[in-house]
This record gives C-alpha cells, structure tokens and sequence, in this order.
C-alpha cells in the first residue's frame, strides 16, 4: 500500500490533509519512543506465557462452571496465573468484581475492621471510592462501619510527602493506600520504583501495615508491578489493561495470602471464599484476554505518547509531556474551556468501531460531584483499554484519553479529536 491511498483512508474517515500531515511528521519522530514500547512488551508477553506454562494451561480450563462453582479448576488455575504473573502468594480474578471501584472496596472492606483507619498517601483518590470511603456520605461507606480515613497529598513536584506520611501513621493505621494513576487530577503517574520507595518507608515505620496500590490502567505499562517493589495487595479491572479488550466484565486482586483470604469471604461469604463463584462460560475470554494484554497495553501506551506529542505541539498543557517515561495508559490534555473538553470527545466517538454516529454530551454520572462526557465506541460496554476520553466539565476542563485495543485505531481517535477541535477553530496546527 502506498502512501496516497493510506491518506485517502483517512480522507474516507474525515481527517482532512492538514491534520493528516500533521499527525504523520509526529509519529516519525516517535519511532524510538515506540521501539522502546515494544520491547517492554515483548519483556510482559514472555512473562504471561511462562506463567501459563508453569500452570499447565489447557482446554480444559476454558470450559467454565455454573451454580456454586465447586472445583472449577478453570477458575483456581486463572488464578495461580495471576499470582505467578504478578509475583504474589495468591489472586482473586471473578466475574462477580464487577469493576475497579468495586475490586478496590471489596479489598479495603476485607482488610479494615471498626477503628481501624484508611490512610491515602497519594491525595484525594478517584470520584468514584469518595462514597465508598465516606468522604462524601453515602450509605454503607467506611465511615459507617466505624473506619476513619487520612490523606497526604502529594508534593508540588509529585513525590511523597514523607515527613507527612510519618506524622499521619498512628497505632490505628491498618492499610495505607496507593493510587498509581492520576484520575482526575493532573498530577503525575507513579512509577512503580517511586511506589516502591513508599512501600519501604512506610514499613520502617510500622512493619505490620498493609501497602495496597490502586493499580487501575497500570498494568503492563513497564517491566514490574507494585507487587514487586513490596505491595502488599494490588487491585484492578478486567476490563482495562489486563482484560486485554476481550474480558467482558471482571476485576482482580493479588497479594498475601491473608489478604487475598479475607477479599474472598467478603466477596461471597464466610466460611465459603474461594471455593464458590462459578465462572459462567466466560474463562476463555479471561485467559486470552490477559494473555493478549501487554501487547494491547503496548498499543494504548502509543497511543497516549502520540496524543501528548500531538497537543503538546499544539499548545496545551498535556500530563505526562511529551517527553516524560510512561506508568500508565492515560493521557491527560488540559484544553482550558468545556467547548474543547467536548469537541476533543466527539472526535474519539466518531473515531470508534461501535456507535460512531453517537453524538457524546456531558450528563450527572453517578459517583461523580459533577457533570462528566464520556466517549466509547466499545465492544465491552465501559472498557477503557479500548479506545476512549472522559472528562468533568469543570476547570482546568482537561480531557483524559485512554486505550485502543490497538496502536491504528489508537492513532486515529487522537487525528479524529484533533479533526473536530479544528473544525471548530479550537486548535491552530503548528506550521
């Protein structure tokens, strides 16, 4: 294929030839950013394979249970998967964890008991754990139970405050918590070493503390994991980077033995844990999915350079730039105003394979203190290892861009954002 008929491709889509050139000098320039990538990726893919492997992956496992789930070898092996992969004592990958938010309370209700106390050294965790935690009164919060909660905002420059870690620790300090990725803030992603630089503070003051990370879009993103570096419990969802775009629901959670123990009484019940949940035909998704993530990770990881490259150029405020190393899938774009926000996300929808024609608008989401737009054109309803934007509509009005199952389609969602904020005399390409 030559490159005039990859240009009328775009054409068909309708980039139009100033966006397109644009875009094409960009992604020239990336090449050894991307080969980079790669390589990390191929460093993940040998280390799903090897896990696989070790557990003697077969048919067999694909075929799934129903009712209780008794002796659903599928199942247990998915997990050793996990634990192997992730370098743990044990896993918890269900169907029933519905999503991240839910994947990271059922680990912070299992773990923390009344006057026990929640202790975040990351700032304010994401929107959607503000009720779980009771940070704003919901029904069933922590708070209910009798669980306090602290935080420790990061400092200006994102690292730790660890002179206010060591103020905020006191004898009813039970778990502190993590957030690696930025939600919707645009401070800096945690890379796993910094983590890990947390972790060991942390224990050197009170050994018995557990460290849980937040591991929501970082999975994949580099050679280890939080659990490497001293986590002791890490959580997530299926239907971002480990689910690989093909898990159709899901989340996770590994770590120590006791820790993972005690999120599976809460998930079903005591005196049950992991031996009921039946994986309902759907471990065949799980498998391939998590096999095919660091390579899909891989995509979205491109996808994320090339978007800070893009608007970074254009003028705008991008977390990370266009320069910095990478720790997660997301990209965050700060476009000042919420006619942008909104052009951005109408082009990422018109962008994607499943309902291209839908026109996105903010709306009052749940769990969110204000109106949010959302963009996903999505095979698995909600996944954001697919291509996707969201964004509050409120100041700095900054739109966060996530996923692509792969690095074309990726590619074009952030020429089709550019596309529509150009129309609308938004943007002024770089000459």
């Amino acid at each position: 294929m030559n490159s005039d008929t990859l240009e009328k491709m775009y054409e068909r889509l309708g980039i139009c030839d100033a966006v397109y050139h644009f875009g094409q000098k960009t992604e020239e320039k990336l090449k050894e950013r991307f080969a980079v990538i790669d390589e990390n990726a191929e460093y993940n893919q040998l280390k799903v394979i090897h896990a696989m492997q070790k557990n003697r992956v077969c048919a067999e496992h694909f075929s799934g249970s129903t009712g209780y789930g008794y002796n659903d070898d599928g199942r247990d092996t998915l997990e050793k998967v996990y634990a192997d992969t992730f370098h743990t004592e044990d896993a918890l990958v269900r169907p029933q964890i519905t999503c991240g938010t839910h994947a990271i309370a059922l680990a912070l209700f299992s773990n923390l008991r009344p006057n026990d106390e929640l202790l975040s050294i990351s700032g304010k965790p994401y929107d959607t754990l503000e009720e779980v935690i009771g940070i704003r009164p919901s029904r069933g919060s922590l708070a209910e139970y009798g669980v306090t909660y602290a935080q420790v905002d990061l400092l200006e420059n994102g690292d730790f405050d660890l002179e206010g870690i060591r103020a905020a620790i006191n004898e009813r300090t039970r778990i502190v918590t993590i957030q690696r990725s930025k939600g919707y803030q645009t401070r800096p992603t945690l890379s796993v070493d910094k983590i890990g630089q947390a972790v060991d503070f942390v224990k050197s003051i009170r050994p018995d503390i557990i460290c849980m990370v937040d591991n929501c879009y970082g999975e994949f993103t580099e050679l280890m994991e939080p659990t490497d570096v001293g986590a002791d419990m890490m959580a997530g969802s299926l239907i971002k980077n480990p689910g690989g775009g093909l898990a159709p629901v899901g989340g996770y959670i590994v770590g120590t033995k006791e820790c993972v123990e005690n999120a599976a009484y809460r998930l079903t019940s005591p005196g049950l844990g992991k031996e009921v949940g039946a994986s309902l035909g759907i471990l065949n998704s799980f498998y391939q999915g998590f096999f095919l993530a660091p390579t899909v990770t891989a995509g979205a990881l491109k996808g994320a350079v090339f978007a800070a490259n893009i608007y970074e150029a254009c003028g705008f405020h991008v977390v990370p730039d266009s320069s910095e190393s990478r720790h997660d899938i997301i990209q965050a774009v700060e476009l000042g105003t919420p006619e942008g926000v909104i052009a951005f996300c109408k082009g990422i929808q018109a962008a994607a394979p499943v309902d291209s024609y839908v026109t996105p608008e903010p709306w009052a989401m749940p769990g969110y203190d204000s109106d949010v737009i959302m963009a996903a054109g999505a095979f698995v309803q909600g996944s954001s290892i697919e291509l996707s934007a969201d964004g509050p509509i409120k100041p700095p009005y900054a739109v966060y861009f996530q996923g692509g199952l792969t690095w074309q389609h990726a590619k074009l969602g952030i020429l089709m954002s550019l596309q529509k904020m150009y129309e609308a005399g938004l943007v002024k390409l770089p000459q």
